[in-house]
C-alpha cells in the first residue's frame, strides 16, 4: 500500500438552529485543526440555493480561511467553471496566490452545483458545457501563463502565477479530459460513488504527462465519520443519512442532529438509495477506520484521501479529523 495524503472537504454546511455566521467560524475552527494535524489541504466546494450550504461565493471563503491559518493549503473543490467567466476565476484565484503565496489550489467541475432553475439564473447554456468547460480550462492556463503578457486580455493579478488545477468529476467524462490534460484529478465519491473505479481506470490508462503532471495523481473524496465508540460513530453519522435523505426528497433544509433510530425517518426504499450512494463512507471507531482504510487504499491506491464530515456536533466533528490522522498514521507503520 503506498503512502497517501489526507485532506479535508468542507461543504460550510448550516444546521439547524444555527446560523450561517456560525457555520463560516466552524469551518474556520476545522480547517485550524486540520492544519495543525497535518492535513495536507482544505478545500471548499461551490453550490447554489441550498439551505443546508454555505459555500456559494466560494473564493471569498477561501479567502476567508487562507487568512485565518497559516501554512495548509486551501482551495475550491470546485469552482463550477461553467457558472463563470474564466478571466474572473483567474483574476479572484490570482488575487488569493498573491495573497497567500504557494497555498492556492484551484479545483474545477462542469456540474452546476444546483438545480435546473437556479443553474439558468447563473446563466449557464448545457448546450455547449461539454465543448465550454474544457475551453475554459485551457483559457485559464493562458490567464495564469507568463506567454500571456502581450495578450489584448490578461489577468492582473493572475499572470505568471503558480496555481495548481485539478480537475473534479463525478462521471467517466472529466477523467478523460483530466488525462489528456496532464492535469491532477479528483472524484467525488462523497455523493456518486458508482463510477468512481471506473473514472480513476481511465485516468491512468489515458493520462498522458505534461508540465503540470508528470504522472497520474488521484484525489477521492469520500464521507468520514469516526468517534471513540463505534457505537457513537453510527449514532453521529445519521445527520449524513438524514442529508441524503433530504436530497433524494429534495428537501435543502439545515443538516439536522442525530436520531436514535433513522427507521422513523427513511423508508426501506430511501434506505436503499442511502446506503448505494454511501457505499464508500467509512463509520466506526479508530480501529474500524483503520481497516475501512486499508480496505480502501488496497481497492483505490490513491495518492490522496479527501475526507468530507457532515457531524452535527462541532466538537465531534473536530474529534473525528483527529481519530482519520491518528488511523492513517497506524497503518502505515505496519
Amino acid at each position: 500500500m503506498q503512502n497517501f495524503e489526507i485532506s479535508v472537504l468542507d461543504l460550510a454546511p448550516v444546521k439547524q438552529e444555527k446560523t450561517i455566521h456560525d457555520t463560516f467560524q466552524d469551518s474556520l475552527s476545522l480547517a485550524n485543526h486540520a492544519e495543525n494535524l497535518n492535513y495536507k489541504r482544505f478545500w471548499l466546494a461551490e453550490h447554489h440555493n441550498m439551505e443546508s450550504i454555505a459555500s456559494s461565493a466560494t473564493s471569498v471563503l477561501i479567502g476567508f480561511i487562507a487568512n485565518g491559518t497559516k501554512k495548509i493549503r486551501v482551495g475550491s473543490g470546485g469552482i463550477m467553471l461553467p457558472n463563470h467567466s474564466s478571466l474572473v476565476i483567474a483574476e479572484q484565484f490570482g488575487t488569493l496566490e498573491s495573497l497567500f503565496p504557494g497555498r492556492i489550489d484551484l479545483g474545477l467541475g462542469r456540474a452546476p452545483g444546483t438545480d435546473g432553475f437556479t443553474a439558468q439564473a447563473l446563466g449557464r447554456n448545457p448546450a455547449i458545457i461539454n465543448q465550454q468547460f474544457p475551453r475554459q480550462i485551457l483559457e485559464l492556463q493562458r490567464y495564469f501563463s507568463k506567454d500571456n503578457s502581450e495578450a489584448l486580455v490578461r489577468a492582473i493579478p493572475g499572470e505568471g502565477l503558480d496555481i495548481p488545477l485539478y480537475i473534479l468529476g463525478s462521471s467517466t467524462d472529466s477523467a478523460f479530459l483530466a488525462a489528456e490534460l496532464g492535469l491532477p484529478y479528483a472524484f467525488a465519491g462523497h455523493f456518486a460513488p458508482e463510477q468512481m473505479e471506473m473514472a480513476f481506470n481511465i485516468y491512468r490508462q489515458n493520462f498522458e504527462p505534461s508540465e503540470y503532471c508528470d504522472q497520474p495523481y488521484v484525489i477521492a473524496c469520500i464521507n468520514g465519520v469516526a468517534a471513540e465508540t463505534s457505537e457513537e460513530a453510527h449514532k453521529i453519522s445519521t445527520t449524513l443519512f438524514q442529508a441524503f435523505i433530504n436530497i433524494i426528497r429534495n428537501d435543502r433544509k439545515p443538516f439536522a442532529p442525530p436520531v436514535d433510530d433513522m427507521d422513523n425517518i427513511w423508508s426501506p426504499m430511501e434506505k436503499n438509495m442511502v446506503l448505494q450512494k454511501l457505499r464508500y463512507t467509512l463509520i466506526g471507531n479508530q480501529e474500524e477506520i483503520e481497516e475501512q482504510l486499508k480496505t480502501f487504499q488496497e481497492k483505490f491506491n490513491v495518492n490522496e484521501l479527501m475526507i468530507n464530515s457532515h457531524i452535527y456536533d462541532h466538537q465531534k466533528r473536530l474529534d473525528s479529523y483527529s481519530i482519520f490522522r491518528k488511523a492513517k498514521d497506524a497503518i502505515l507503520k505496519i
